[in-house]
């Protein structure tokens, strides 16, 4: 493939300012709730107060008598207008049992608290919450199931009245001769490890406007939502309508995560309520119902094993992996795939077997969070990393080195398949040359005296290490129309989805830089179905790559359509025809003397009874959809200092170093802002969030006084260095960003953690690390004397 068209104008590379960003720092910013449409009403749900439930009956009367509620639906009413109670299979038939995926509105059981039972709709949010409060639902509490690991054993209660047992799916990843080389390993090393429960917390909550026009029966949705068409299509088939007939348009999102990877019952809800009142419904969600009803990530338990030779280097990684799937698996085995193919990382792994088993639980369910399982597979592989050298008495950084897949081994194929049964290939990288820049950034081999250093003065420092490679660009294809107007601006237009990550800024460089005009004059729409009629959305740290490969080829065909007018407008031959500066022009002479691309866009419209260019079809514009299978795999280097307080166990984050490697650079400071946000959701991970419930499933973290996010003050300055290994996969040679940056940061922060505290013989094999695991270790440490 070739690569963008060079120019003494390039803009791909450029360190340009977000063209988004003016509108929302000056609060002009558009989301779901900005949106005002006349007459709207607005909905609240009755949600479960209990984890699991038979629901014997819902009395709505009282809360009908409400002045100002236009209505109350439960399941039945609802059931008049869909074609099905339960949201449809998103995976491939087999994976998983129709009963895996959330019903709408159940009506005889609940399977974990906050599950929506009922809406409510009324003039106004205030309304509706009044209302919710006086609908009566019997239920009749069933034992709920909380534990992962009890669910699993052969007396344990029941998650979903029916099912025979909690075990959702259980599945090997693996290949070699693990049994075989843990025989004749030299060193054969240990450790189970926790990853504990946590949600994703964007800014902008979920939040969907419906109206439905019953005149033309079309159905327009506003939603907040990460994969527009995704929520088209199923809108459409879950109320009996044409996908042409309803239109999803994601205005401004703030923030996704994962959490709004999916379509919600919610969702459904909302745009069935709209098609029945014939109206308006906006619904809006507030952090509470985040909390409780939104998706979440994790909680896992891995019992592993690694085979070292005298030298350290791997012969096998074994063991099993207890994920904790909660009510219903949307996303099917997503997460702990995800985690069990990528375990290896950066590693030669010769024999590999992982045992996974996903538990079915009566809590909220689990689709992939920012990094979709990786980070819970780089933790459990880079702890065992670091055991090894504790194990052997050898450097961390030394053992590292000693078993990467080196530079000169790329293309890298490992033995595994990705779920769509693709080959895992590390297409490019220099995997040691990341990890030396980032030693010597952080003055690895000037550690031991600033350790030595700071203990005289009674502190304790610790460093960690950590390395990740990600899986990016995931298609099949997506969508990526260029037309350019009349008067000369650009538009662009994609299925691929804006959620703060600087895509239109990335998506206007890529079109601007191949017509060489400014990007600030190119207009870039996305998640909107009105204008694409095919695309995939947000997630994977996808978009750049496959949308960006889209714009990229659409605009090299509205290029060269361009010239191919001009040439005839100017009597000129088409391989003397430059574009410079939006004109087309013969080259040698003032671009003034040529033509616009918006008066070549304008003759290309035609007017009745003039001539046509010859030799071309209408209009200036062009669809591509870049077609890609193997994925682009990004890497990352991080290193990290600690000082940790064993008075208080609390652990500050002093310096933090990443060596990334994204391929080419569309545009250096979104990437350097994407690595910020990776490596800040990465600390919160690692020493603060954590969803609790009690043994009857009751959230103990609803508000974020309960749920620890970490905020300006507990993240260092991030310094961020760039590694460029250009993918052969796409056109731009560009890999994804946004989740790599956040994959390692746990196990980082636990080696460096662990570092500081050895002295009193530290093991730190949860997250997230607390201060009173902390202080656990001190007061150990101390008592039996490993500190002295």
């Amino acid at each position: 493939m070739t690569g963008p068209i060079e120019s003494a104008n390039a803009k791909i590379g450029a360190r340009l300012r977000r063209l988004e960003d003016r509108a929302l720092l000056t609060g002009r910013g558009r989301f779901v709730d900005d949106i005002a449409l006349p007459g709207a009403l607005h909905a609240a749900f009755v949600r479960s107060p209990h984890a699991h439930a038979r629901v014997i009956s819902i009395d709505t009367a009282e809360a009908a008598k409400v002045d100002g509620i236009r209505a109350i639906f439960i399941e039945a009413d609802l059931a008049r207008v869909l074609t099905a109670m339960r949201l449809p299979i998103a995976f491939p038939e087999g994976q998983m049992p129709a009963e895996a995926m959330p019903r709408i509105l159940p009506g005889d059981e609940v399977l974990h608290v906050g599950e929506a039972i009922a809406i409510v709709v009324a003039e106004s949010r205030a309304i509706a919450e009044d209302a919710v409060d006086l609908v009566a639902v019997d239920y009749a509490p069933l034992p709920p199931v909380v534990d992962p690991n009890a669910a699993l054993l052969a007396n344990a209660p029941i998650a979903c009245v029916g099912d025979r047992d909690n075990l959702f799916k259980r599945f090997v990843t693996g290949y070699g001769d693990c049994d075989a080389a843990f025989a004749k390993a030299a060193h054969v090393i240990r450790a189970d490890l926790v990853q504990h429960r946590g949600s994703a917390q964007p800014m902008e909550g979920r939040g969907t406007l419906a109206r439905f026009d019953t005149a033309a029966d079309l159905l327009t949705i506003w939603s907040s939502t990460q994969m527009s068409h995704e929520l088209r299509d199923t809108t459409a088939h879950l109320l009996g309508l044409s996908e042409d007939a309803v239109r999803v348009i994601a205005p401004d999102v703030g923030g996704g995560f994962g959490a709004k990877y999916m379509v919600y019952p919610e969702d459904i809800a909302v745009a069935a309520a709209a098609k029945i009142l014939g109206g308006s419904v906006k619904w809006i969600e507030d952090r509470r119902e985040h909390f409780v009803s939104a998706i979440q990530d994790r909680d896992q338990f891995w019992n592993v094993e690694i085979a070292v030779d005298a030298d350290a280097r791997i012969q096998g990684v074994r063991g099993t992996l207890i994920h904790d799937q909660g009510a219903y698996a949307p996303h099917s085995i997503n997460v702990p795939f995800n985690a069990s193919v990528s375990m290896p990382g950066a590693y030669v792994v010769p024999n590999y077997k992982l045992d996974v088993s996903l538990a079915r639980t009566n809590l909220p369910p689990v689709i992939p969070v920012r990094g979709a399982g990786y980070p819970q597979g780089c933790f459990a592989m880079e702890r065992l990393m670091d055991k090894v050298a504790q194990a052997l008495g050898l450097d961390r950084a030394e053992v590292r080195a000693r078993n990467l897949v080196r530079a000169e081994m790329m293309p890298y194929a490992t033995p595994m398949k990705t779920r769509a049964g693709a080959a895992i290939v590390y297409d490019s990288g220099d995997y040691p040359a990341c990890q030396a820049k980032g030693l010597a950034a952080i003055d690895y081999a000037g550690f031991a005296a600033r350790r030595k250093a700071a203990l005289a003065q009674g502190r304790r420092l610790g460093i960690g290490i950590a390395h990740a490679v990600k899986g990016t660009g995931r298609g099949p294809f997506e969508s990526g129309l260029v037309r350019v107007m009349p008067d000369g601006r650009v538009s662009v237009y994609t299925g691929a989805l804006a959620m703060g990550q600087g895509l239109k800024t990335a998506l206007a460089q890529i079109c601007a830089d191949t017509l060489d005009v400014n990007p600030d004059k190119v207009d870039v729409v996305t998640g909107d179905t009105g204008f694409v009629s095919m695309g995939f959305g947000g997630f994977a740290s996808r978009q750049t790559v496959t949308a960006g490969s889209s714009v990229l080829l659409a605009t090299r065909e509205v290029r060269a359509k361009a010239i191919k007018a001009a040439a005839g407008m100017l009597e000129a031959a088409e391989a003397d025809i430059v574009i410079t500066d939006g004109y087309a022009h013969v080259a040698g002479v003032p671009k003034e003397s040529g033509v616009t691309l918006g008066k070549i866009a304008k003759a290309l419209r035609g007017l009745p009874g003039y001539a046509f260019p010859a030799g071309l079809g209408a209009g200036l514009e062009n669809e591509a959809h870049f077609r890609v299978d193997p994925l682009a795999f990004a890497n990352a280097f991080h290193a990290c200092e600690v000082e940790v307080d064993i008075e208080t166990g609390a652990v500050t984050v002093l310096r933090y170093v990443v060596v990334n490697d994204s391929g080419k650079l569309i545009n250096p400071p979104i990437v350097e802002g994407q690595i910020q946000g990776g490596v800040a959701h990465g600390i919160g991970n690692a020493l603060y969030e954590r969803m609790r419930y009690d043994d009857q499933g009751q959230p103990m973290s609803a508000t974020l006084a309960d749920y620890l996010l970490p905020t300006s003050t507990e993240i260092p300055d991030i310094e961020i260095l760039t590694h460029e290994s250009p993918s052969p996969h796409n056109p731009l040679g560009i890999k994804g960003v946004g989740e790599v940056g956040v994959i390692p940061v746990t196990a980082t922060i636990a080696s460096a953690v662990e570092d500081a505290l050895c002295e009193f013989g530290a093991s730190i094999d949860a997250v997230p690390i607390e201060p009173a695991r902390i202080l656990e270790i001190v007061d150990a440490g101390t008592t039996t004397g490993a500190a002295a």
